[in-house]
């Protein structure tokens, strides 16, 4: 393991926000892991299953294309960010997150019609109860976390839990 690797990082997020006047359901994750970083899109690890859960709920193939990915979640009204946008953190551990500064997320309920939050994981759900439910007025629900650090649910359990989503779509 590199120093890198064993020390807290102080992060401000990389990514905007994605959503339009269209989303009617906003997904969090906790904060973009490394390889997300690198990628430059949400749930950019090869291994995290977000993505192919997403095929499965929508019946679609999807590339690796950001853009292909981009307009998908916008085509069938999803918002995706993070709870976090700012905090000190070892790689992509959320165990390690420290000093967190919560995300913006009043422009993206403000400018679209957000019927639910889901959480993508026990995390992502702590910090959205912490600093956005009351404020938001939109209480929250947590998903099983599509990361491939939760190894104990496969893909099909995975989908079967997030098939909720499709309720407010």
């Amino acid at each position: 393991m590199t120093t890198e690797n064993t020390r807290h990082q102080t992060i401000m997020h990389p990514l905007q926000p994605l959503f339009n006047e269209k989303s009617k359901i906003l997904i969090l994750g906790s904060f973009p892991s490394v390889k997300t970083r690198e990628y430059g899109f949400f749930y950019g690890h090869p291994q995290n299953r977000f993505w192919p859960v997403m095929e499965e709920l929508f019946d679609e193939t999807l590339s690796k294309d950001i853009e292909g990915r981009r307009q998908f979640l916008l085509r069938h009204h999803l918002a995706v960010y993070d709870s976090i946008y700012q905090c000190d953190i070892i790689g992509s551990s959320d165990a390690s997150i420290q000093n967190v500064v919560p995300s913006n997320l009043e422009p993206i309920v403000q400018a679209a019609e957000i019927r639910e939050v889901f959480c993508n994981g026990a995390t992502s759900y702590k910090y959205y109860q912490k600093y956005h439910a009351q404020h938001l007025g939109l209480p929250g629900q947590v998903l099983p976390s599509t990361s491939p650090a939760n190894a104990r649910f496969r893909l099909a359990d995975l989908v079967e839990h997030w098939q909720k989503i499709l309720e407010y779509l």
